[in-house]
């Protein structure tokens, strides 16, 4: 062997160097696409700027906290949407359902006042509850009529279910459908490894539109009392290009299909009181 094909503590260190060199200048260059996006979107109506899913918590939601509820997160896991301190305000009760039980064992301590692990589509509930919050949940269920008759059976009569959903005709909702599991997860965390904490489970979008969602809501007597759409998303902001070519796609399927051509969507779904139901 040559001295010059001994690897020296120089030529060890250039490969991990380089790559991290490499992943810089990716991430560098994803920036600057984001802020051309950015740019983009400005020269639009502000309608089409909403954050769906920033609406829902910090407005939609809000809006149906009072003193005292019961409130069941549907979905939640490790991420629950009410923190311990407006918990704690406004006394509230919060029993997190979910599937994982290690993911509810991962919720910040105080959360949650108890804990059901289920499979939301064959839970029986009590009809105590108040409130339902259930927050980009439905996307992966596999049937979402089973899972809004649960939801029903977890709530009182005049008990509110408040729902964000990403909807199925979504350009991003459509090559999810189409992409294997595994490729699907190594682009969205190579592009955005911070939504790896709330993002990448396996998604089906079952009924996942508003007209579809509020029809199979009203089987089992939840009537929409509200109806939020929006039409942000944040998925092609990796390459301004294929943004732009999004956006046109967007202004014209809604100027065709109106609220079914939302990205996401918010419902308020209000169980009915059959018990007067038909009353004169």
């Amino acid at each position: 062997m040559s001295s010059s094909s001994i690897p020296t503590r120089a030529t060890i260190k250039e490969g991990p160097s380089l790559w991290a060199a490499v992943v810089v200048w990716f991430r560098r260059m994803i920036a600057i696409q984001v802020r051309l996006t950015e740019r983009l979107d400005r020269v639009l109506p502000d309608r089409y700027r909403v954050d769906g899913n920033a609406d829902y918590v910090y407005d939609l939601v809000p809006r149906y906290l009072a003193r005292g509820l019961t409130v069941y997160d549907v979905g939640g896991g490790k991420n629950p949407l009410i923190g311990r301190e407006c918990k704690a305000e406004l006394q509230l009760h919060v029993t997190g359902l979910d599937l994982d039980q290690d993911q509810l064992s991962a919720a910040p301590a105080g959360c949650y006042d108890a804990t059901v692990c289920a499979d939301i589509t064959e839970y029986r509930g009590r009809g105590d509850a108040d409130l339902v919050v259930c927050q980009a949940l439905l996307e992966h269920v596999r049937d979402t009529d089973s899972a809004l008759g649960a939801i029903a059976g977890i709530l009182k009569p005049g008990g509110r279910a408040l729902l964000f959903v990403p909807s199925r005709h979504a350009v991003y909702a459509r090559l999810n459908l189409l992409l294997p599991q595994r490729l699907k997860e190594r682009i969205l965390f190579g592009l955005y490894p911070e939504r790896r904490r709330s993002q990448g489970f396996p998604a089906f979008y079952d009924r996942c539109t508003p007209a579809a969602m509020e029809a199979a809501a009203a089987r089992h007597g939840l009537e929409s009392e509200v109806r939020r759409v929006y039409f942000q998303s944040d998925y092609f902001r990796f390459c301004a290009p294929i943004h732009a070519a999004w956006r046109c796609w967007t202004l014209l399927f809604h100027s065709i299909a109106g609220d079914q051509a939302a990205e996401t969507y918010s419902l308020v779904l209000r169980k009915q009181d059959t018990s007067t139901t038909g009353a004169v």
